[in-house]
């Protein structure tokens, strides 16, 4: 089997470079293999994926990426600080590998982030020809036939759907014009698209519109997305669900976020945080099926507390007889150690869709997202144990495919060369 090139815009980010790093460990027997649903567990689980299918080795993952600051992988970590230098030590050769290239990236749509390794042809079908370019070389150098595309960029500021937006056409002409409609995270997704790979969209920057929709339609592109759902918003789909069965009406949910990474940093931009707040707020009205008047999402930057985020919970419930209870929950975790297995799982089983045919939106992927993708008039599933449910229905079928074709693993290719459609 040939490996997997896993390709990441925002490379020397906290999240990516955790992930990288926890990689680089894991291989090496440095860290233990927790927090992954396609990774082998000694718990006593009825029925997990990896029963079903089989999945890219750890081993086989490859990295590179684009980003707008610090010279190599390595250097990000040490920012972050999620990892100690200490840790970072033993994989530093392997981190300082990972050089990135000049990212696709203006600050109109990103006023808080601040970098130097730009494109200088940014806004042009030029900035795509060099996204395309860079993988290209990429791949030929590590001799890679299979590859995803993660966007763990920072949060854009927010963004309305446009005629631009519309059609591939409308798309197209605008991209011409290097018009300000067209954000950098649709550039990425556009490449991705041109070239049939794999693409995960972990934010909450606007990429699912209907041009690149009927993109990756005409090049067989799974993509899946968006805005991983790492801390607040998993407990809250779970707790949600609870309080549905047992029939307890929610008057009020109280949401706030402390943190002060990176991420906290773009967020504390009112257009990004805007984006970042409609994500979040989206999730709990269809799994209760009532509107819940008083839920409020706030999320706030305090440097002090760097990737070590503070989600508080206040949850106003009526119970028998309309007697009035509450729920108070302080949850008090690491923001990129959340993110960093399910940004491996998505790449895994992103290649394993490609590899059984699937293109378009992966709904399948929903349980790993603050807002699933979803055509337009249909409604997101958000209850995280029905969202557990699709994926496993999924591998199954998918499983049973595969087993009908004798082969339970992913081949050795499935990326278009440049310039062709799959």
């Amino acid at each position: 089997m040939s490996k997997v090139g896993v390709l990441i815009i925002g490379v020397n980010g906290a999240v990516a470079s955790t992930l990288i790093a926890g990689v680089e460990l894991m291989v090496r027997g440095l860290a233990p293999r927790i927090g992954m649903v396609t990774e082998p567990t000694d718990a006593k689980i009825q029925e997990s994926l990896t029963d079903l299918l089989s999945f890219a080795p750890l081993e086989d993952l490859v990295f590179a990426g684009w980003d707008v600051r610090f010279p190599n992988v390595y250097q990000g970590a040490l920012h972050h600080k999620v990892l100690s230098q200490d840790v970072l030590a033993s994989v530093r050769p392997q981190l300082e590998k990972i050089v990135p290239w000049p990212a696709l990236f203006s600050r109109s749509y990103s006023e808080n982030v601040v970098g130097d390794n730009l494109m200088r042809d940014e806004a042009s079908r030029d900035g795509i020809e060099s996204l395309i370019r860079n993988i290209e070389t990429f791949r030929r150098r590590e001799s890679l036939t299979r590859l995803v595309m993660v966007n763990l960029a920072s949060t854009e500021t927010h963004v309305d759907m446009t005629s631009a937006h519309a059609s591939l056409d409308a798309f197209e002409a605008a991209l011409d014009q290097s018009s300000p409609a067209i954000t950098p995270a649709m550039r990425y997704f556009y490449a991705a698209c041109q070239l049939g790979i794999p693409y995960c969209n972990f934010t909450p920057s606007l990429t699912n519109v209907p041009a690149l929709a009927e993109l990756a339609r005409r090049t067989k592109t799974p993509y899946t997305g968006m805005d991983g759902k790492t801390g607040q918003t998993l407990v809250k789909t779970a707790l949600a669900p609870m309080l549905r069965v047992r029939r307890l009406r929610i008057n009020g949910w109280f949401s706030t976020n402390v943190l002060g990474n990176n991420d906290g940093l773009v967020l504390d931009s009112p257009g990004a945080n805007k984006t970042k707040v409609l994500s979040k707020a989206s999730v709990l009205d269809p799994i209760v099926g009532y509107p819940v008047a008083n839920h409020q999402v706030h999320i706030h930057y305090y440097k002090p507390r760097g990737d070590s985020k503070e989600a508080w919970d206040s949850i106003d419930i009526e119970g028998f007889a309309g007697v009035p209870m509450q729920l108070k929950i302080n949850f008090l975790c690491q923001d990129s150690i959340l993110a960093a297995p399910l940004v491996i799982d998505l790449v895994r089983l992103l290649d394993v869709a490609k590899h059984v045919g699937e293109s378009g939106i992966q709904r399948q992927l929903s349980l790993f997202f603050k807002s699933p993708f979803h055509a337009e008039g249909e409604t997101p599933v958000h209850d995280l144990f029905k969202q557990e449910q699709l994926l496993l229905q999924w591998a199954r079928e998918k499983s049973v495919t595969l087993q009908v074709n004798g082969t339970k693993s992913p081949p050795a290719s499935h990326v278009a060369v440049a310039g062709a459609q799959s």
